[in-house]
């Protein structure tokens, strides 16, 4: 399951250094605008302590976690829904991607250019959220016009069209006051009819809170965390705060040096994992897992899933022929530490078609093609 989240904000930032502290792949980072010109990518492990308690117990030949793409995109300037900068091209790749990574700056660094002249990061999200406002409303505007012609026409097709038009009207008033379409209060038959025109300001969002390194431990004194924290609050959004910078610098340490130079810090883990288990989150995600000799892995699905869409997850053939599955808890499975031990005390269940698989289930899979 190909899910990817976009690394976004205005240019100097920290959207590169974070995406290379996330993926290790080395994404050119300076202190200029437009550094990043293509965007880059990067495939980046799921951090889950089940995988490995479970792995520690299998002892299996390979253990696969899973796995979130982040797409390092060009850096955003005002007029950029009219092309300025490379603001076409930002539009463009912003629309690929499932959910949005929104990074503001929240340190002072005099030797780091900001191209707004100073560090506000509501204003620098402001920036953002309006040039995507604005793009947006070209895009409502094109299927306005289309749905007016077909509103003329008589019958059932005249009456949906009707229903459209009402409907891109009530979106188009919100987009001119600057409000997102995800702060927009559609219900899911609505959001379903506009899912087709992937509106940029539809995307879930994250917000990270990029400090410098001096303000690790004090993050609650900064009134730059305090003001996002404030304003994520208003829109429902997760927040992580963390400096980039240091995240980047531990991942070029040896592993063995890691929890050391993490326990030096004041950190109990990286706030790399944070940004990764959030945007799993964001994009409403969970996690079984299926365990053996060969391999123990982990699973993205959709929370929500029934046993065969979780099978289909692994191999078309297994939805398709899906019979049953066995189901135990991951908890049960290291608690008692063996299958057969599972079933002895008969907490391995088997599960049909309608079963909805939870987060944390172990399974296999019986099907037939």
């Amino acid at each position: 399951m190909a899910l990817s989240i976009g690394i976004v904000g205005l240019p100097n930032v920290g959207k590169s250094t974070l995406f290379n502290a996330l993926s290790s792949a080395g994404a050119q980072a300076a202190n200029y605008p437009f550094c990043t010109i293509e965007p880059n990518v990067g495939v980046v492990p799921v951090p889950d302590e089940r995988l490995d308690k479970l792995s520690a117990l299998i002892k299996p030949l390979k253990k696969i976690p899973t796995s979130l793409e982040f797409v390092d995109i060009a850096g955003l300037v005002r007029g950029a829904s009219k092309g300025e900068g490379l603001g076409n091209q930002f539009l463009a790749n912003i629309r690929q991607v499932d959910a949005v990574l929104h990074v503001l700056r929240c340190f002072e660094d005099d030797n780091v250019t900001h191209v707004e002249g100073g560090v506000n990061p509501v204003r620098d999200r402001d920036v953002v959220d309006i040039e995507l406002c604005l793009k947006d409303l070209e895009t409502v505007e094109k299927r306005r016009e289309r749905a007016q012609r077909n509103a003329k026409t008589g019958g059932k097709a005249g009456d949906e069209a009707k229903a459209e038009l009402a409907l891109l009207d009530r979106i188009k008033a919100g987009l001119d006051a600057s409000i997102t379409v995800r702060a927009q209060k559609l219900n899911e038959d609505e959001r379903a009819a506009i899912r087709e025109l992937f509106l940029l300001t539809d995307k879930p969002v994250l917000y990270v809170a990029n400090i410098g390194e001096s303000q690790i431990g004090k993050e609650d004194d900064s009134v730059h965390v305090k003001a996002v924290r404030e304003m994520a609050a208003k829109e429902g959004a997760g927040v992580v705060v963390l400096a980039a910078a240091m995240e980047a610098e531990i991942q070029q340490l040896p592993e063995e040096e890691r929890p050391g130079f993490l326990e030096s810090a004041g950190l109990t883990e990286p706030g790399l994992h944070k940004v990764v288990r959030a945007g799993y989150k964001l994009l409403g995600l969970q996690t079984y897992f299926t365990v053996g000799e060969q391999e123990c892995r982990a699973w993205t699905i959709h929370t929500g899933f029934k046993a065969p869409q979780a099978a289909g997850v692994i191999h078309s053939d297994f939805e398709r022929g899906f019979i049953k599955a066995e189901v135990m808890r991951w908890e049960d499975l290291i608690k008692l530490g063996s299958e057969s031990a599972v079933k002895e005390k008969g907490l391995l269940r088997v599960e049909g078609k309608e079963y909805v698989v939870q987060d944390g289930d172990c399974m296999h899979f019986r099907f037939n093609v």
